[in-house]
């Protein structure tokens, strides 16, 4: 009878070990650093961070930065870049995947092509990103980051001259007709980049929009 107890318990430490082997991959995967949009927050990737997890990852793999939507948007990709690095220091990660939203694309696009980001980086995901500039943007001209926000501003033609998606980094992004936000909708695409049209989305839906996160995480472990 020891003997049986003994094969079951240790049958039953196996198991626990099996078990234990999902958390350990997702603790391999790259901690990811989210970029929200134009007046938004950390709180916006509350449905995203869910999602994720039931992906696999570990929240503290989990990673919202915040700036100022209101001043200028080279100044909040330095902030990015800071961010990035104490990601890396805390996590001991190589390199980070960006997911960003609306107006943190131009962010993450800066902080990838102008100051020399994509080396940190292994995926970034746009989730209809401002990436060519949206004339929505005239509506609130009066601050720096719409300015630059506006298609044809000398920061968007900065930042597309050229190679749009530089470096190793794998670029994709995910846009809508019904966007409503982003104007024209295909603003959002990235030459050299996967993109990926879905039909009748809003602007801000797409932070809800369990199905394309789904797929962003799916993008992020490939």
């Amino acid at each position: 009878m020891r003997r049986i107890l003994g094969g079951l318990a240790a049958l039953a430490a196996a198991a626990g070990l099996v078990g234990q082997v999902p958390a350990a991959h997702a603790a391999e995967r790259d901690p990811v650093v989210f970029v929200h949009g134009y007046s938004g927050s950390a709180a916006n990737w509350k449905t995203a961070k869910s999602v994720f997890e039931q992906a696999g990852y570990q929240s503290d793999r989990l990673f919202a930065y915040e700036y100022n939507s209101y001043g200028d948007n080279k100044t909040n990709a330095q902030g990015l870049a800071k961010y990035i690095e104490d990601v890396k220091a805390k996590t001991g990660a190589a390199k980070v995947d960006i997911v960003n939203h609306s107006m943190g694309g131009l962010v993450s696009l800066w902080y990838l092509k102008e100051l020399n980001g994509n080396p940190n980086v292994d995926h970034l995901a746009s989730i209809a990103g401002a990436n060519h500039g949206t004339q929505s943007a005239v509506w609130c001209s009066f601050f720096t980051t719409c300015r630059q926000m506006t298609p044809g501003s000398a920061f968007i033609k900065q930042l597309t001259t050229g190679d749009e998606t530089p470096g190793a980094t794998k670029y994709a992004t995910w846009y809508s007709p019904a966007d409503g936000v982003i104007n024209p909708y295909k603003s959002t695409k990235l030459d050299g980049a996967t993109n990926n049209e879905i039909p009748n989305q809003t602007h801000m839906g797409f932070l809800k929009d369990t199905s394309v996160l789904t797929s962003i995480a799916a993008f992020l472990g490939s």
